[in-house]
């Protein structure tokens, strides 16, 4: 029988998918990477969220692996590179959570622009901080998209169509479909820096985007702009960013990732004001979490239907 091993918890819906097909389930949520070694041996096909990491380890471990399916966007945690010199597929589920991510965007951009976190804060500890609570509106604005992508589109749609705002944007190709829909306007990346009021990035984590935004890239930005990332927390630099917030370079930040998750008791940006935190749940929603299982099993099922491993 087929194996497939579900090492991150998907949605009930993808494992029946995965079952009436049939194949053998194994479940195991988020294991260490000592029990996957030990979990991955005579599996066929192995499913993975965000977490645990799919290590040169693990892939090296495997005796009868054939595919590897990743419920959701992004594949930095897995070891694609050494998978596929072991001739094993990697597939993901990218369109599951663009709406869901798109919308936490939006969420944090007004979180930060009205200052919502920093009131629920205060007002929890017995302040009424009104007079310390005046933001701007988004309205208007302009908004710089780094990275055009399916996420990123969808943000520059409902910032749009929503808050009648200006969209620029930067990626390393033309995205015409996004300028004739909204009249987005092709920008160099320095240059959006310097004229958004809203930065918001959706790029994925390579070695050319790993600290894409640094020092340099902050001191462009207005002192009055506002930097969202719901991407890969190392596409920013942290210790930058930090030092951008304390002395003002930018107005605040709004972030779901993290180079360190989760963060430590102690990491700097815990204690400052001007930052709205979440704990990447950009994907957490009842409808990601679904699509995201069900498009994942239907794709596993469908590349053991196609080497021949089931009928």
């Amino acid at each position: 029988m087929v194996r497939v091993l579900v090492a991150s918890r998907i949605h009930e819906k993808g494992i029946e998918i995965l079952r009436s097909a049939g194949l053998e389930v194994i479940t195991a949520e988020e294991p260490p990477e000592g029990e996957l070694i030990k979990a991955i041996r005579g599996v066929h096909g192995l499913i993975v969220r965000s977490k645990p990491p799919v290590t040169r380890r693990v892939i090296e471990a495997a005796d009868s692996l054939i595919v590897i399916g990743r419920a959701g966007v992004g594949v930095d945690n897995i070891d694609v590179e050494v998978a596929k010199a072991r001739g094993i597929e990697v597939l993901t589920s990218p369109e599951a959570s663009t709406q869901s991510v798109a919308e936490l965007t939006i969420g944090l951009m007004l979180a930060v622009a009205r200052k919502i976190a920093f009131c629920d804060r205060r007002i929890r500890s017995g302040e009424w901080p009104k007079k310390h609570a005046v933001g701007f509106e988004l309205y208007g604005k302009t908004l710089g998209v780094i990275g055009a992508g399916r996420i990123g589109s969808t943000v520059a749609r409902i910032a749009r169509l929503g808050f009648n705002m200006t969209v620029l944007y930067y990626d390393v190709a033309r995205n015409t479909r996004l300028e004739e829909e909204v009249g987005a306007k092709y920008t160099p990346l320095e240059e959006l820096l310097r004229q958004a009021d809203i930065v918001t990035i959706h790029v994925p984590l390579t070695e050319g985007t790993r600290h894409m935004i640094n020092e340099e890239k902050l001191k462009l930005m207005k002192k009055t702009a506002i930097l969202i990332n719901t991407s890969r927390g190392a596409v920013v630099d942290t210790n930058a960013l930090i030092k951008a917030l304390r002395e003002g370079w930018i107005a605040g930040a709004g972030l779901d990732v993290f180079e360190e998750e989760p963060l430590p008791l102690n990491h700097p940006l815990l204690g400052l004001e001007n930052v709205v935190l979440t704990a990447h749940i950009g994907a957490s929603t009842e409808e990601a979490q679904e699509r995201a299982g069900i498009d994942i099993a239907k794709k596993i099922v469908e590349y053991f239907k196609l080497k021949g491993y089931l009928k």
